[in-house]
């Protein structure tokens, strides 16, 4: 459908800024303001329209060309009612969707933001009523209070590009494909071992041709059903390992051939630390490292290593990690911390961990590890973007 024009460019947050208000003044009287309620089935649109008392709200099939025409529909309703529209904000939250439809709505002249999910405040009753109509009037208060300037109202997402989304594709299918071969190798071995078995590797190169050879305890060959589905699960083992190759290969290659462009050179940078692989260097990077981030704290909250304290009165206790922010970044980062420890002994972050685990106790062992993985985020992300050195950390030499 024919688009209208585009609104004049407004400003935008500087790089690193919070996204829990809006930086742009906000005149009512020539804005729309609409929130969507995404579903697989339906998008409900409700919207404030100025010069209109009612406040409308329309249930629609998934598709963006509708939405924007209801929109423009909208548009002509405020305009005939004597209102002069010069911005229309749109905002849904982040979920299955992600963020194609911010960035189709951004590219035809309208304001689209994605909400944090969790920032917005909902009731706490037991049996709270929820329906898309209850949920779209949360989403319109919070969304109109974030535009006013408002903080505590909501928080948004930083809309990524498909070049920033696209990057993070091949660790994450790496990260599933992992996960599948470790549910494979199990499901061989419970199959053997239910035959009494073993001494089997299922991870060796010449696993299949082994199978004809395997005898039980009892000196009786494999059973024939048994070895078939040995055999389709090997061979499904294979293809699961030679696709994790091919993804590696092809990692390696793009840093070869583009050594300096962008996130590469920080995955190049991040991998000179001994300790620190190829694998876990793109991760950190394309999840978070590469993101423009305000401070040290808001890495440590991204990377969902910072705590989440109950107080209430005389009562002060923790809850442990917050859980909030990336979890692959989490898991990375307390795998990565304790490897740490062990390649690089003399480092001045092992050190404070080592002088504050002398008991020896592992409670205060694995407390102190959450605490050295947010420090060693945070150092590795000055690393990156500032050039600051790790204070007694190796490095390999520079390729």
């Amino acid at each position: 459908m024919e688009c209208r024009d585009a609104p004049a460019e407004r400003p935008r947050p500087a790089p690193g800024q919070a996204l829990s208000r809006s930086l742009v003044a906000l005149d009512q009287n020539s804005t729309i303001i609409a929130v969507v309620e995404l579903s697989q089935s339906s998008w409900l649109v409700a919207g404030m329209l100025p010069g209109i008392e009612r406040q409308p709200r329309k249930k629609l099939e998934p598709s963006p060309e509708r939405l924007l025409g209801l929109l423009h529909r909208w548009q002509d309703e405020a305009v005939r009612a004597g209102r002069t529209i010069t911005r229309i904000a749109v905002a849904f939250e982040a979920g299955r969707d992600g963020f194609w439809l911010a960035r189709w709505l951004a590219a035809r002249g309208v304001e689209a933001h994605v909400i944090h999910a969790s920032s917005v405040a909902v009731s706490r009753e037991h049996r709270r009523a929820k329906t898309d109509r209850l949920d779209t009037e949360l989403l319109k208060r919070g969304f109109l209070g974030w535009l006013r300037g408002e903080r505590g109202h909501c928080s948004m997402a930083r809309v990524p590009t498909i070049a920033e989304e696209d990057a993070k594709r091949p660790n994450r299918e790496r990260d599933c494909l992992v996960g599948e071969r470790t549910r494979i190798v199990n499901r061989i071995k419970s199959t053997l071992a239910r035959l009494g078995i073993r001494n089997f590797k299922p991870t060796l190169r010449k696993a299949a041709e082994r199978l004809a050879t395997v005898h039980t305890p009892e000196g009786m060959p494999l059973p024939p059903n048994t070895l078939a589905e040995l055999q389709r699960d090997t061979a499904r083992l294979g293809f699961v390992v030679s696709q994790i190759r091919e993804i590696e290969e092809a990692r390696q290659k793009r840093l070869e051939q583009q050594p300096e462009t962008g996130p590469h050179a920080m995955v190049r940078l991040l991998a000179r630390i001994v300790g620190v692989g190829v694998e876990t260097a793109d991760l950190l990077v394309h999840e978070l490292l590469s993101r423009l981030m305000r401070d040290r704290r808001a890495v440590a909250r991204y990377a969902g290593l910072t705590g989440s304290p109950d107080e209430s009165g005389a009562r002060r206790r923790e809850q442990g990690l917050a859980r909030a922010g990336n979890a692959r970044v989490r898991r990375a980062m307390i795998q990565l911390a304790w490897r740490f420890l062990m390649f690089q002994k003399e480092s001045a972050l092992a050190l404070w961990y080592r002088a504050r685990t002398t008991d020896s106790r592992s409670g205060t062992r694995k407390t102190m590890i959450v605490a050295l993985a947010r420090k060693l985020i945070i150092a590795l992300w000055r690393f990156v973007t500032t050039g600051e050195p790790l204070e007694g950390v190796v490095l390999r030499p520079a390729s």
